[in-house]
């Protein structure tokens, strides 16, 4: 008979969700309908999908994700959103991370991108690529100080927007940049290019983005490096946030 330290044992074994799931077994006559074998297969199951779970969840957090949760699965597909299943499963299957592609999500306020994003990055963390979410503004804000500081803390933290695998950049020049602010995003672009893949999701459409940027040249320089062969998704429909309160409210 199983004892409480039987079940100890296993934990002191590392395979605590068997354990957690024999003792489920154990208290729920309805898993006497399985066979052995059966049930040595849901034990196995419920112990690797436990370590896949542990596995994901470190770059998940080091993403710092704004919506830790947002997934495709949670993805609505509403006729006006011009969003279709099979284009997000492709992009979910993130070949085009291993490509090394960059990917632009354009829409008004409300209509998902930032969800879309976030969500298109979480599929990248489940298939263990390295991943950060940022929002353009916030990029700059941390790298001012570090290069105030003058103690090597900035070309740490470049290196860092450099070299992760998926750059998710959200509301990209919601705010235009001044020149300093360009050259740092025009490094981290440059270095970028061809070497890592990136996502930027933005309300406004390429040829708008000029005007954000500090001097014509830094801006031709920066843009020829994110629009050029990007693959573009354009979003419309429904204000979201209103779509759900309305849902919550009925």
């Amino acid at each position: 008979m199983l004892t409480e330290e039987h079940f100890d044992m296993l934990k002191r074994f590392r395979v605590r969700a068997m354990g957690d799931k024999l003792r489920e077994m154990v208290e729920d006559d309805s898993y006497d309908r399985y066979t052995f074998e059966e049930r040595m297969e849901m034990l196995i199951e419920a112990e690797a999908s436990a370590r896949r779970d542990r596995k994901v969840a470190k770059p998940v957090r080091e993403a710092r994700f704004k919506l830790p949760s947002a997934c495709v699965e949670d993805i609505v597909y509403l006729p006006e959103r011009k969003l279709g299943r099979d284009r997000v499963a492709r992009l979910a299957s993130c070949g085009w991370v291993e490509d090394r592609e960059v990917v632009v999500i354009i829409s008004k306020t409300g209509c998902g991108k930032s969800f879309l994003a976030q969500a298109l990055g979480n599929a990248a963390c489940r298939r263990l690529f390295t991943v950060r979410y940022a929002r353009l503004a916030d990029i700059m804000d941390d790298l001012n100080p570090c290069r105030a500081a003058g103690d090597g803390s900035y070309y740490e933290r470049m290196d860092a927007y450099k070299r992760v695998q998926l750059l998710i950049v959200d509301d990209f020049l919601t705010t235009p940049i001044a020149t300093q602010g360009a050259i740092d995003l025009f490094e981290i672009m440059e270095a970028r290019e061809g070497r890592a893949a990136t996502l930027i999701a933005s309300q406004l459409e390429p040829n708008e983005w000029y005007l954000r940027i500090e001097g014509e040249l830094m801006a031709d320089s920066i843009l020829d490096r994110i629009a050029t062969g990007a693959r573009y998704i354009d979003l419309d429909g429904p204000n979201m946030r209103e779509h759900f309160a309305k849902k919550r409210d009925s």
